[in-house]
């Protein structure tokens, strides 16, 4: 005989069904997205934590970030460059965060911060010759292209593997506080990379030594292809900080007022001793990962058109249109500027050597080289040497 299921057990059943329903929804509810613009950039936002002048400025390094993408995706797809990835779409993340802490503090990058290396004073050409990975490249050569370092404006060395940076950035934090120094290191990272192991490593160390730090995650919906759903099943990046012991916070990516107050209130209880804060600031990836992923093969056109109408720049401009602080000759000139400015720095860029010396093959990788490096770095020369196409150029392929 068939059995039917009891009205307790069939009560009981539902009720944990609607318990669980419940809890991503007052999972939500406990982190709820903080806004001070409106999606759109119409009215006055109940505070601003910019003074005009800071907005403006702000403003023109996001124009600034996002003409400086286009042309470098551009010039990749002309050969000129071998690999760029950009932050089309998420610039206010970038440099809000940028923008919320002191010049003091070390930015750890994750792949998508070049304008926050510029923000701290790097060299627009120091830039792109890191991306030609010539002579005049400050990584000598031993990096992948966009993956620069600025030692003076506290810039960390971006690091492709996943979530590498959380645990440097952390025992940065962690020496300055030993040696007494007021130093809050700011760390970038994807939502994808929130599912990797330094990601806990991290977290969990800062959490239980409360060391000055602010993890941002930039979730952009998608760690390269896979979605934001299908790598956690987390409602909200901020909510696992709970298991951290520390504070978490979810903030309007795209609202670069909200992200920089943010910013400021996780930098200021770091520094007061009271612990790191993870920060989700949630965004969208418009483009593709990087100029070697195609979108177009994993995501419908549909799920994108929504955020552009919630582009940052668009929103941010606006609101200073309404404020009467940028009027369209202003703004048309601002973009003039800053397309000349790139342009100039890639002609200094293009004009140094094509190739760093030999010997920059065995710098900085330790104080000083080992006699195994001198050793191969003779014999790479007798190889060179005794190469066809090094003595006769008509020779190269």
């Amino acid at each position: 005989m068939r059995r039917t299921t009891e009205p307790r057990e069939l009560r009981r059943r539902e009720n944990g069904a609607a318990k669980e329903a419940a809890a991503p929804k007052a999972e939500a509810e406990r982190y709820p997205l903080f806004r001070l613009l409106a999606e759109d950039g119409a009215g006055a936002p109940a505070e601003s934590p910019l003074a005009d002048g800071e907005l403006l400025s702000l403003y023109r390094w996001m124009v600034l970030s996002r003409q400086l993408d286009e042309r470098m995706v551009a010039m990749q797809r002309q050969g000129r460059i071998g690999f760029y990835i950009g932050a089309i779409g998420e610039e206010a993340t970038v440099l809000g965060t940028a923008a919320g802490m002191q010049p003091g503090d070390w930015i750890f990058p994750c792949y998508r911060e070049h304008a926050a290396a510029l923000y701290r004073g790097m060299p627009m050409a120091a830039l792109f010759c890191d991306m030609l990975g010539n002579a005049a490249d400050l990584m000598l050569g031993h990096q992948m292209p966009c993956h620069e370092a600025w030692r003076p404006g506290h810039y960390a060395s971006i690091s492709s593997p996943i979530g590498t940076q959380i645990p440097q950035a952390v025992g940065a934090a962690w020496a300055a506080r030993i040696k007494g120094e007021e130093m809050v290191s700011l760390v970038y990272f994807g939502e994808g990379a929130t599912s990797s192991n330094d990601f806990h490593t991290g977290l969990n160390f800062a959490g239980v030594h409360k060391v000055p730090t602010v993890f941002v995650c930039r979730n952009n919906g998608w760690a390269i292809s896979v979605p934001r759903e299908r790598q956690t099943a987390s409602e909200t990046i901020a909510q696992k900080a709970v298991a951290y012991g520390i504070a978490g916070e979810r903030v309007d990516g795209n609202d670069l007022l909200a992200v920089v107050a943010a910013t400021r209130r996780a930098r200021a209880r770091a520094a007061a001793g009271e612990g790191p804060t993870l920060l989700e600031c949630v965004t969208y990836r418009l483009e593709g990962h990087s100029t070697s992923d195609d979108p177009k093969a994993y995501r419908p056109v549909e799920l994108v058109e929504p955020w552009r109408k919630k582009d940052p720049l668009t929103r941010l401009r606006r609101h200073l249109t309404e404020r009467g602080l940028l009027a369209e000759a202003g703004d048309q000139k601002l973009l003039a500027e800053v397309k000349e400015e790139i342009l100039a720095a890639i002609k200094q860029a293009e004009a140094a050597d094509p190739k760093p010396p030999l010997e920059t093959l065995i710098q900085g990788v330790y104080a000083e080289p080992m006699w195994q490096q001198r050793e191969q770095l003779e014999e790479v020369r007798a190889a060179i040497a005794l190469d066809p196409r090094v003595a006769n150029p008509r020779h190269q392929s």
